[in-house]
C-alpha cells in the first residue's frame, strides 16, 4: 500500500497502477446494486450451481469486478469444471484478489475476494488444471464480462 492505494492491475493498460481502495457502508452497496449481485458478492452468498450468467459462457474478454469493475480474470484461463459456475485456473493478476479462511457450513475452504472492494467471488481450490492446479470457482453474480476487442 502506499499513500493509502493499492496497487491493481488492469487489462487495458498491462500494467499495475496504484488505485484508492473502494470502502462502502453495507446500505450504500445495497443502494447501487442489484439484488442478487449485493446478496453474492456483499453477503458472501451463493448462486445455485447451473444457473449463473456465466457458467458455460466462451466469449473472449476480461471478467471484471461487478461491484467495483476492478479486471479480475482473463477468460482465457477459463476452463470447464463441470461444477455449474465459471471456473478459471487463476486471477488475471495476484494483486487484484485476495483470499480469506471461510470454515462456514462445517468446511474449510478459501474464500476469494476483490482486492479493491472486498466483494465475495467464489473460492478457490487445488483441484484444477496445470500448470496451476488451482480452481478459481466463482459466482457469475460477482462477475460483470467485458468482451475483448479485436482489431
Amino acid at each position: 500500500m502506499t499513500n493509502g492505494k493499492i496497487p491493481i492491475y488492469s487489462a487495458a493498460t498491462g500494467k499495475v497502477e496504484f488505485v484508492e481502495p473502494i470502502k462502502k457502508t453495507e446500505e450504500e452497496w445495497r443502494s447501487i446494486l442489484p439484488a442478487q449481485i449485493f446478496e453474492v458478492a456483499r453477503r458472501q452468498g451463493t448462486e445455485p450451481a447451473f444457473t449463473g450468467a456465466y457458467h458455460d459462457t466462451h466469449d473472449d474478454g476480461i471478467f471484471q469486478c461487478a461491484c467495483c469493475g476492478t479486471d479480475l480474470f482473463d477468460s482465457r484461463d477459463k476452463f470447464e469444471s463441470g461444477t455449474g459456475w465459471p471456473s478459471f485456473s487463476a486471477p488475471i493478476a495476484k494483486e487484484n484478489v485476495t483470499t480469506s479462511e471461510d470454515h462456514k457450513f462445517g468446511m474449510h475452504r478459501v474464500e476469494v475476494l476483490c482486492a479493491r472492494c472486498e466483494a465475495h467471488l467464489g473460492h478457490v481450490f487445488n483441484d484444477g488444471p496445470p500448470p496451476t492446479n488451482q480452481r478459481y470457482c466463482m459466482n457469475s453474480a460477482s462477475l460483470n464480462l467485458v468482451k475483448r476487442v479485436t482489431r
